[in-house]
C-alpha cells in the first residue's frame, strides 16, 4: 500500500469510528440521560473546591492541578486508545471522554492535598497513596458497578492506582523543581 493509500484508509476510518461514536453518545449518553447529567456535575462540582484554595500560592497549585490535569488525559487517551480503560459515558463525542475526570476531580482533589500538605508540613507521599486508593477503589469502583467505566485486556484498579500515585508524584517533583529554579537559594523551593 502506498504512502498516501494509508491516509485515505486511515481518513476513512477515523469518519466511520467518528460517526459510530456520535451515535453511541446520542442513544446513551446524550443530554436526556441521568449519566449525562453525572458526568456534567463530575466536571462541575469540583469546581466549586477551589473557593479554598490558598490564594497567596496559586499560580503554584494550579501549576501542580495543570500538570496532574495534562498527564493524567495524555495517559488516559493512550489507555482509552488500546481498549484498556473505557469511558462508556461522557460529555461530548468530540472531547476526551474521561474530560470530568481528568480535567476538574483529579486535579483538583490532588490540588487540594497538596496545598493541605504543604501548609500542614504532612507526608505528601503518604497522603498521595491514601487519596489515590479513595480514588479508585471508592470512586471508580462506583463508576464501575454504574456503568461509566470498564476495564479491559487485563487492566483493574491496581494498575490506575499505580498510574494515579506515579502522576501525582511526577507532579510534584516537577513543581518542587521549578520552585527551586525559579528560587534557587531557598532550601523548600
Amino acid at each position: 500500500m502506498s504512502y498516501r493509500e494509508y491516509w485515505v484508509q486511515i481518513q476513512e476510518k477515523r469518519e466511520e469510528l467518528n460517526s459510530l461514536i456520535s451515535s453511541y453518545w446520542s442513544d446513551y449518553s446524550n443530554l436526556g440521560t441521568w449519566e449525562f447529567w453525572l458526568v456534567l456535575s463530575l466536571l462541575v462540582l469540583p469546581l466549586f473546591l477551589l473557593y479554598f484554595i490558598d490564594r497567596k500560592r496559586i499560580f503554584e497549585l494550579f501549576c501542580y492541578g495543570y500538570t496532574i490535569h495534562l498527564l493524567w488525559t495524555y495517559i488516559d487517551l493512550i489507555l482509552e486508545n488500546q481498549n484498556y480503560l473505557i469511558h462508556t459515558r461522557f460529555l461530548t463525542p468530540l472531547l476526551p471522554f474521561a474530560l470530568t475526570v481528568t480535567t476538574s476531580l483529579l486535579p483538583i482533589g490532588f490540588l487540594l492535598l497538596y496545598q493541605y500538605c504543604t501548609n500542614h508540613k504532612k507526608n505528601f507521599y503518604v497522603y498521595t497513596v491514601i487519596l489515590s486508593a479513595i480514588f479508585v477503589y471508592v470512586f471508580m469502583s462506583l463508576e464501575n458497578v454504574i456503568g461509566l467505566v470498564e476495564f479491559d485486556r487485563g487492566m483493574n484498579q491496581f494498575y490506575v492506582l499505580i498510574i494515579d500515585i506515579s502522576i501525582a508524584y511526577i507532579s510534584y517533583w516537577f513543581v518542587i523543581g521549578i520552585k527551586r529554579f525559579i528560587h534557587p537559594n531557598t532550601k523548600e523551593g
